[in-house]
C-alpha cells in the first residue's frame, strides 16, 4: 500500500498535536524545561539514519548488522530512554509539575512515534531489479 496524502495528513496532524502537548507542558505551568523533550525526540532518529547505510555490502545478506548499525541503534535507544527519562527526574525533584511530566512525556511519544511511522510510511526500496 503506497502512502498517500491522507497518510501525509494524518501524521501532520499526530506530529502537531505531540507538538501541541510539550509546549502546553511549558507554558501551562510557566517552566520552560519540558521543551528539551521536544528536541531529545527529534534528534533520536538521528544516529539510526546516520549508522544504517554504514558497512553494508552487496555480498552480505540482510540479516547481518555491523558494529556501526549496531552503535547507531545504541545511539537511538540511549536518547529515547533519555527523553523519556528526563521529564520524571525532573517531575521527582519538584522542578516541574507532574501534569507537565505526564504532558511532555505524551507529546514526546507522539513526536517520535510520528518520526517512526513517517519512515516507515515512506521508505523506499534499495532494489534494483524491480
Amino acid at each position: 500500500m503506497a502512502a498517500g496524502l491522507k497518510t501525509v495528513i494524518l501524521l501532520s496532524f499526530v506530529l502537531a498535536v505531540g507538538f501541541l502537548l510539550i509546549i502546553l507542558s511549558c507554558a501551562l505551568w510557566h517552566n520552560w524545561l519540558p521543551l528539551l523533550v521536544a528536541i531529545t525526540f527529534v534528534i533520536a532518529p538521528l544516529p539510526n539514519a546516520l549508522f544504517s547505510h554504514c558497512g553494508a555490502d552487496d555480498f552480505s545478506g540482510s540479516y547481518e548488522s555491523t558494529g556501526a548499525v549496531d552503535l547507531g541503534r545504541f545511539l537511538t535507544s540511549l536518547i529515547v530512554a533519555t527523553g523519556f527519562a528526563f521529564p520524571i527526574i525532573l517531575a521527582h525533584s519538584g522542578v516541574i509539575n507532574t501534569s507537565a511530566c505526564v504532558m511532555s512525556i505524551m507529546g514526546g511519544g507522539l513526536v517520535y512515534g510520528t518520526i517512526l511511522a513517517y519512515s516507515q510510511a515512506f521508505k523506499q526500496d534499495e532494489s534494483e531489479f524491480d
